[in-house]
């Protein structure tokens, strides 16, 4: 996506950009809230709708599929037919699916509102975006306002279970959706008012074969890791599966390589730093997600905690994110990505590090300690990122870094989900502690992992 308006218009005032600014930030707090406010609530939401661990794992990866597989494509047609207005209708949809997830009588119907959560999420995110940077010519007014972009996103995905637990212990599981309702009309009420439509000059042509491959790869691969401990690793559904993914991932690479403007082009991921940076994108989304699921489905289940609690056991996580996103954004602007990187790295690892014995009383502190340090990695871990990919690729491509990274992480959040899911579905509550082990053998892999990926980080200061 390109931030250049497509008609000329009087340079907003700073009062109306920060107002701007605001409005967008609003939205994307609530993309990144119900990535993870629904975790709290799935074994309330289970109880409820009499789903076990394979249908709430659903629950939470319906939206995140979604929004994963159509992030570029909602980009695109803002670019074309206006952002305000494709902004306006993805907070409608967002709006009448949290409605419709409110009202949900059976799980079937709530992972299809869900899923649709998750297309009104796509025009959100990318969009707003959109509209701050285009709101905000000034490269060093535009900085600050993405590294507030930057810590309201952090402090969204951090915060979910803390909310949601106070949501649910107080109004039950379908408050999880109906907060909602009065933050959508504020957002259409404010865009209405003060958020000026804009589109690209030269907007990019939507690829529907590409989208539609990008979808089934998604889809498949996640379906696969959810249902394959009900289904069998080795029936032939299962196979049938591998094999679907696998042709689905040949036919997108070849396809998207000989497009004109590919929905994503496989031979960006072959420069290093790019590569790496997208590769960090689902790492650090693996591991938060699924941190978070273990978290829940062992405190409530395994030893009987309220939602309440076991929210308020993650509250390190979000003062750690939200502490350490505007300084990773400050480290990143003075001495450049890898000395962020390599702390979120360590940070990450160190906290799955310190759960890998876990078991049925291990004690709080340690606990709160572990999160602590997942928080602190997460907050470090965003802005060290986007900035490598970003200046992996030429000036006139930062769009498209910025949604391809956008959209690994939300396919790290689906993945983190059906990988923790599958990891303990079946396991009895007294034995969820250990079936979790490898769960944070992993949190603490996906930290090991950002210390190689911050070896392809350049080593200065930003250049821009």
């Amino acid at each position: 996506m390109t931030a250049t308006s497509h008609s000329s218009q009087p340079a907003l005032s700073v009062r109306r950009r920060w107002t701007v600014l605001a409005v967008c930030c609003l939205s994307m707090f609530l993309v990144g809230l119900d990535t993870t406010i629904v975790n709290v609530g799935l074994p309330a939401i289970g109880h409820g709708l009499g789903v076990g661990v394979r249908g709430l794992e659903w629950t939470v990866d319906a939206y995140t599929l979604v929004l994963a597989g159509l992030l570029i494509s909602s980009g695109a047609l803002a670019d074309r037919f206006g952002r305000r207005r494709v902004f306006q209708i993805g907070l409608a949809v967002f709006g009448a699916a949290s409605l419709a997830c409110a009202l949900a009588p059976s799980a079937g119907a709530l992972i299809a509102a869900r899923a649709v959560q998750g297309i009104g999420a796509s025009m959100l995110s990318p969009v707003a975006l959109a509209i701050v940077v285009n709101a905000m010519p000034d490269p060093r007014e535009r900085a600050r306002a993405i590294g507030v972009w930057a810590s309201v996103f952090g402090l969204s995905m951090a915060a979910g279970p803390l909310v949601g637990g106070a949501l649910v212990e107080g109004l039950g599981w379908r408050s999880l959706f109906w907060i909602n309702a009065p933050v959508i009309v504020a957002a259409l009420v404010l865009t209405a008012v003060f958020v000026p439509e804009s589109r690209a000059r030269r907007p990019r042509r939507l690829d529907i074969p590409g989208q539609v491959l990008l979808i089934a790869v998604v889809a498949v691969s996640v379906g696969v890791l959810i249902e394959g401990p009900h289904l069998g690793w080795t029936s032939p559904v299962a196979l049938a599966g591998y094999a679907l993914a696998a042709v689905a991932t040949v036919a997108f690479v070849w396809i998207e390589s000989r497009r004109r403007e590919p929905l994503i082009d496989p031979r960006l991921l072959r420069r290093p730093a790019f590569g790496g940076a997208v590769l960090g994108a689902v790492a650090v989304f693996v591991a938060l997600n699924a941190a978070l699921l273990l978290n829940t489905l062992y405190l409530q289940q395994g030893r009987g905690w309220t939602p309440l609690d076991a929210g308020l056991t993650v509250l390190p996580m979000a003062v750690g994110a939200t502490v350490c996103a505007p300084l990773s954004g400050y480290l990143v602007g003075r001495v450049g990505p890898r000395p962020p990187l390599l702390l979120a790295g360590a940070f990450i690892a160190a906290g799955g590090l310190c759960l890998v014995g876990l078991d049925q009383d291990t004690g709080v502190p340690l606990l709160l300690t572990a999160y602590a340090l997942i928080g602190v990695g997460f907050g470090f871990a965003n802005a060290p990122i986007t900035d490598t990919a970003v200046s992996g690729l030429p000036a006139e491509r930062a769009g498209v870094a910025g949604a391809i990274t956008s959209t690994a992480r939300q396919l790290g959040a689906a993945l983190g989900i059906a990988v923790a899911g599958g990891l303990v579905a079946g396991a009895a509550p007294e034995g969820l502690a250990h079936a979790s082990r490898p769960g944070w053998v992993l949190v603490a892999a996906c930290g090991l992992f950002l210390l190689a990926v911050a070896r392809l980080a350049r080593p200065g200061g930003s250049a821009r």
